[in-house]
């Protein structure tokens, strides 16, 4: 049977004083003293002087305990302990007989404790020492008392015993440790005991002991701790051992399968907290390489130095391990000129076609803008326009440099997890790495992997961490966008990763709004140089009419014609424009139901036999048609009414809708997989006035945002939606 410990307060005694015994008795008054922590504590108020009586008040400490008994005689007291004291004995008679069991094995638990912290806080035999240890560690295992503090209390004492002894022989330190292990199976260890750890991982990484006893642990750190910030010595015991395991002779091997080992044999890891526990030890471990230089704030640049190229060597303190290094003043020189002439307009030719991007506009723009302003400016902004950024350079000392390139290596390993890579690519969403590291060349081209897996997941939810966090606030999209401090592959990873977004739901004005603002120099040269992507987004925003600038639409149309795919893009977009002027040419029917079980191939093929400039109702209702046909959907001028009723039309067709459709006033969704994603774009359609949610995912929140912000709302079904 399994016991709680007695804690504070759990026992209350009245007295009954005998020459030789003492008869106690469990009351509940609120009265009586609480049980000191380290103490009993009984009372002596005399009441007759033959037998004098009261409540508990002088303490008796354990050590003063001799022994403690069950009353096993015949005709003994019920449910009684017999405590043996100097000048007597102390009887506790409890209400049943688990309580009095629990009384028991709680006294004896306190006594044995109180008598190892004695013999241990002044060793002198360490062949004693180990042998009271496994004794201490056999008790707490077979104590039939269940409380985190029986196996707590252990540790914390051989803590104590080792952080006070420092003179220990290593056979010494690796006996204790394997003594102590079985507590260490379901215990996470003191921070004393974390600290010593450590010290063995770093002084003997090859130890057995290493592998034997710490991976069992660091084990269950990762799989049950909650949160490093209150237990920090558990991370970077965590953090050592990752470290000691890369020193072995296999090296990143062993680490390797150390990770699979934490993710399991199967396609799902089993234990939820293992990903953000390891992110969490990669980060402080990436930190940890460039903390030296970022503490030492004369030598660390700010945002600003960074940004206006104004740090000069001489007012600096000298090179610590970790440095910022400058090339020779004739580099500078010359680097200062490459910077002058990136800021003129680049003619690129091609096949005789002058193609004029200017590619620095925007970050001179934004240079400018923030001359004589105090504040810190954007991270990202700053590396990418500082003039002097490419010729600062990071150099880490050689453990740094180890430490670095073990931990940005299991950042990779665990982005090959399919299911690991989403939670991965929302940790890291907001570039939770130092400025330094970001400007670190090695860092950077070495992380190039774990962006270039998130740019490769079809899911919606890994790519489209590569946007920024929130607005104002730049993502690895733009960092590693040509003219972001990361590129080094003239576009090849910015090509893959707008091929992503634009493939999935942000195929939208929007997002080719901000390419058009930030990105059209380098999305204009990969397509000079053949880059279908590039080509496609340039026949987007002519599509679109992104582009207001008739000499700007003309370059794009140069740059298109400059290259086989281009032109036939080209020629297809002006062949759809003629279609879109016929579809659009007015005439035609205002109402149109298309026949059940059609499909987008059978909508786009009937829209483009006519004119259907007066469209304004259509219905697909009962259709095959999906997401797919919001392109040929959005470019019905005159559309007001569309019912789309139990179609498979879904949150990606409603975001294409929403920019386009701004003057819709009737949209019947009844019974279409969309969901909140979807429905909340539907709030820039001001126009409408009738919606129909009935049967979809409608949540209670998003039906209340979209009343807020549809002023012309006046019809709305929500039945069969959690918002009904």
């Amino acid at each position: 049977m399994r016991y709680k410990l007695l804690q504070e307060g759990d026992i209350q005694v009245c007295v009954i004083r005998h020459p030789r015994t003492f008869l106690s008795k469990i009351l509940t008054s609120k009265f009586l003293r609480r049980w000191e922590p380290h103490h009993l504590t009984l009372a002596d108020n005399s009441v007759a002087s033959a037998t004098p009586t009261g409540y508990m008040e002088n303490s008796i400490s354990y050590s003063a305990i001799e022994d403690v008994q069950l009353l096993s005689w015949e005709n003994a007291p019920k449910y009684c302990l017999q405590l043996t004291i100097p000048g007597g004995t102390v009887l506790l008679q409890a209400a049943n007989s688990y309580l009095r069991d629990q009384w028991f094995h709680s006294l004896q638990w306190k006594k044995k404790i109180y008598k190892y912290k004695k013999v241990l806080s002044n060793p002198s035999r360490w062949e004693v020492v180990l042998k009271e240890i496994r004794t201490l560690v056999d008790m707490a295992l077979t104590s039939p008392l269940q409380d985190d503090s029986i196996h707590q209390a252990p540790l914390e004492i051989v803590s104590k015993l080792l952080s006070e002894n420092n003179n220990l022989t290593t056979q010494d330190q690796e006996s204790i440790i394997v003594a102590i292990a079985p507590l260490l199976e379901n215990n996470h260890p003191p921070p004393d005991l974390c600290e010593f750890f450590c010290k063995h991982c770093r002084e003997r990484p090859r130890s057995m002991v290493v592998i034997e006893v710490f991976t069992p642990v660091v084990q269950r750190i990762l799989k049950h701790n909650m949160d490093f910030g209150k237990c920090p010595r558990l991370r970077l015991f965590t953090q050592e051992y990752i470290l000691s395991l890369n020193e072995l002779n296999a090296g990143m091997e062993v680490v390797k399968k150390f990770i699979h080992s934490m993710h399991g044999p199967t396609g799902q890891c089993p234990h939820p907290r293992v990903l953000p526990n390891l992110v969490a030890v990669c980060l402080a471990a990436i930190y940890s390489c460039y903390e030296e230089f970022i503490n030492s704030r004369d030598n660390s640049p700010s945002l600003k130095e960074i940004r206006n190229g104004c740090q000069q060597q001489c007012d600096r303190k000298p090179n610590l391990p970790l440095r910022l290094l400058h090339t020779s003043p004739d580099l500078v020189s010359q680097e200062a000129t490459l910077t002058e002439s990136r800021l003129k307009p680049v003619i690129v030719t091609s096949n005789e076609i002058h193609v004029e991007v200017e590619r620095n506009n925007t970050a001179n723009q934004k240079m400018t803008a923030s001359v004589g302003n105090d504040s810190e400016p954007n991270l990202i902004d700053c590396l990418m326009v500082s003039p002097t950024c490419s010729t600062m350079s990071i150099e880490l000392s050689a453990q740094a440099d180890r430490i670095l390139g073990c931990y940005v290596e299991i950042l990779k390993m665990l982005s090959d997890y399919d299911d690991w890579r989403p939670a991965l690519a929302s940790l890291l969403q907001p570039i939770p790495f130092p400025k330094e590291a970001l400007a670190h060349e090695k860092f950077t081209k070495e992380l190039k992997y774990v962006i270039q897996r998130f740019a490769e997941d079809p899911r919606q939810e890994v790519h489209s961490c590569l946007l920024s966090v929130r607005a104002g606030k730049d993502g690895w999209f733009q960092l590693y966008s040509p003219g972001g401090v990361a590129c080094d592959d003239d576009g090849e990873l910015f090509a893959s990763m707008v091929h992503i977004l634009m493939g999935s739901c942000y195929k939208t004005k929007k997002f080719l709004l901000s390419l058009a603002e930030n990105k059209l120099g380098p999305c204009m040269l990969l397509a000079l140089r053949g880059n279908q992507t590039m080509v496609e987004i340039l026949c987007l925003m002519l599509e679109y009419n992104i582009i207001d600038n008739n000499d700007t639409q003309l370059q794009i149309i140069s740059t298109l014609e400059s290259t086989d795919v281009g032109k036939r893009m080209y020629e297809q977009l002006c062949e759809r424009q003629r279609e879109l002027k016929e579809l659009q040419r007015k005439g035609g029917p205002t109402r149109l139901t298309l026949p059940s079980k059609s499909t987008d191939a059978d909508l786009a093929r009937l829209l483009s036999s006519g004119s259907f400039g007066n469209l304004e109702n259509l219905s697909l209702a009962f259709t095959n048609v999906t997401s797919a046909c919001a392109e040929h959907l959005i470019k019905l001028p005159s559309l007001k009414q569309l019912n789309l009723w139990s179609t498979q039309f879904g949150d990606a067709g409603l975001r294409l809708l929403s920019e386009h459709l701004t003057m819709l006033q009737v949209l019947n969704l009844c019974e279409t997989p969309v969901t909140d994603a979807g429905l909340l774009a539907l709030s820039s359609m001001k126009s409408l006035c009738s919606l129909n949610m009935n049967s979809t995912k409608l949540s209670a929140d998003t039906y209340e945002d979209l009343k807020a912000k549809l002023p012309n709302l006046k019809e709305v079904d929500v039945r069969y939606t959690e918002a009904w």
